[in-house]
């Protein structure tokens, strides 16, 4: 969720000198961000771009890349203001790439005559990372990165997030060379997807499938097993005219699926099936024979999958899969996010399927926990007797998303300190440890990763956080880096007891007659 810029093209000249140059750029880089995010899905494997062209408060030009392919943000946005762009600042969301190998959107802003650029985030490919920036400062044009040289800006947080939410798949296909994949689902109070015969419409609302719909059109690609096509015959569409329609793909194993089937109609939208190799190799034919894409793999599996969507350029994914497959996509590590939505019903049924299947945990003590910044934002208010604070813990525990809780209890906080209770600044590092402790005990893998690096010394090293981190010049409090030292000094020693009893035990065991 974007933050929203003050209208600053209507504003008033007496306006516009109450706010100051802080938040006159922060709003200019709001605005850019939310530019980008008007083309989400419509530009992989290029980066959601936004440029907003400004003399002070008075915007001059604004556009935004549209879809891959298409004349980039600068050139644009150059183009509208016209003559205004000279000795203009540029405000951009993300470095310019070169995506058609012209170096277009950089020369533009040079022959334009832009006196000074600042940009949000650096590009994260990295032949492209830094390239735009020393490309401008040589031809003598001012650029200001966030972050490094506007460290003072009291709003550079949230532009921050601003501009890496708008390109979150982006960066985070970059870092991990997998797309970022989101599990979204609707089950009952109860916890059911559907009843125990199988039939599942409608569980949520009609608001909750349009935006599931909004949701589809921000993926690259759409995620179902065949248990899916077979049971409920999913069209997978954004249910409107233009716009991007992701690609549907089903994953089926024994290819046992019917002939006719929605997906198999390729008018609309591509759909790609993939299976085991030499799975009804007459089938697959008919398939291709409609326009259906068909790929093999020696062994299909979620990781298998999400590896080859990278190799195609996919950077987001959207898993609308049922339990059988959620389950192993879950314990491959590539679900990144879930949105759930839960319906006022009661189905019950013990034969009635759950969101996720068997993940082979026997004890509650092995179960998942989701990380999720509502509770940290809420503990904020917790206990203050004020409505604003009250409805506000109401909204943040309600939220849609980790990043929408974040923006209500900082946007709370910021405009309200007064109503922030008076030891939250000692208690936000407890609230923190408590739930670094609990997912570092949970999952094994993290628990392995972080006592494997027992004696040696934990640093954030993210340039843009003083408080969590340590900043871009070694400064800050480095306050994650020292909770997680704490945390593993407190695994170390459950690990070491654990042994002991594990050698007590032997032991006993060794001399009972």
């Amino acid at each position: 969720m974007l933050l929203r810029p003050f209208p600053i093209l209507a504003c008033s000249s007496k306006l516009q000198c109450a706010l100051s140059k802080e938040d006159i750029e922060a709003n200019h880089m709001l605005r850019a961000a939310e530019l980008a995010d008007k083309s989400a899905g419509l530009t992989a494997p290029h980066p959601n771009a936004g440029c907003v062209l400004a003399h002070g408060a008075r915007v001059v030009g604004e556009a935004y890349l549209y879809a891959q392919g298409t004349t980039s943000a600068e050139v644009q946005a150059v183009e509208r203001a016209g003559e205004h762009a000279r000795g203009a600042t540029a405000y951009l969301n993300l470095e310019p790439g070169d995506c058609h190998g012209d170096e277009s959107a950089v020369k533009a802003l040079k022959l334009a005559g832009i006196s000074r650029v600042v940009v949000g985030l650096r590009h994260p490919l990295k032949h492209l990372r830094g390239t735009a920036v020393s490309f401008l400062r040589g031809s003598g044009t001012i650029v200001d990165i966030l972050g490094e040289d506007q460290q003072k800006c009291l709003k550079i947080q949230d532009v921050l997030k601003a501009c890496e939410l708008v390109n979150l798949p982006l960066l985070y296909t970059a870092a991990h060379q997998i797309p970022f994949s989101v599990l979204k689902y609707a089950m009952t109070l109860d916890g059911k997807i559907a009843a125990s015969t199988g039939h599942a419409a409608w569980i949520s609302s009609k608001l909750s499938r349009q935006r599931v719909f909004e949701i589809r059109g921000r993926s690259d690609a759409i995620i179902v097993g065949g248990n899916t096509v077979c049971r409920d015959n999913p069209q997978l569409t954004t249910r409107k005219e233009g716009g991007h329609l992701p690609i549907r793909i089903v994953m089926s194993r024994s290819l046992n699926l019917p002939e006719i089937r929605n997906l198999w109609d390729v008018s609309s939208a591509l759909t790609i099936v993939m299976t085991q190799r030499g799975a009804r190799v007459e089938f697959q034919k008919k398939l291709l024979s409609k326009g259906v894409e068909v790929i093999e793999f020696d062994f299909l599996t979620p990781k298998n999958v999400v590896e080859y969507c990278y190799s195609r350029g996919f950077l987001s994914i959207l898993w609308e899969c049922g339990g059988t497959l959620a389950a192993p996509a879950i314990s491959s590590g590539i679900i990144h996010k879930v949105i759930a939505f839960l319906a006022p019903k009661i189905i019950g049924g013990a034969a009635a399927p759950s969101p996720v299947g068997e993940l082979g945990m026997v004890e509650m003590t092995q179960a998942l926990p989701v990380a999720d910044v509502s509770f940290e934002q809420a503990q904020k208010f917790e206990g203050v007797q004020d409505t604003i604070a009250q409805q506000c813990v109401q909204s943040i525990q309600a939220a849609e998303s980790p990043e929408e809780a974040a923006r209500l209890g900082r946007t709370l906080e910021r405009q309200r300190r007064d109503l922030v209770r008076l030891n939250w600044e000692s208690t936000k590092l407890t609230v923190m440890y408590e739930a670094l402790l609990a997912k570092f005990s949970s999952y094994d893998y993290l628990r392995k990763l972080l006592l494997s690096t027992i004696g040696q010394v934990l640093i954030e090293a993210s340039p843009h956080d003083y408080f969590w981190g340590c900043g871009r010049d070694g400064t800050g409090f480095n306050h994650l880096g020292k909770l997680l030292m704490k945390v593993r000094n407190e695994l170390q020693i459950q690990q070491q007891k654990e042994n002991l009893n594990g050698s007590f035990m032997t032991s006993f065991q060794n001399h009972v007659p």
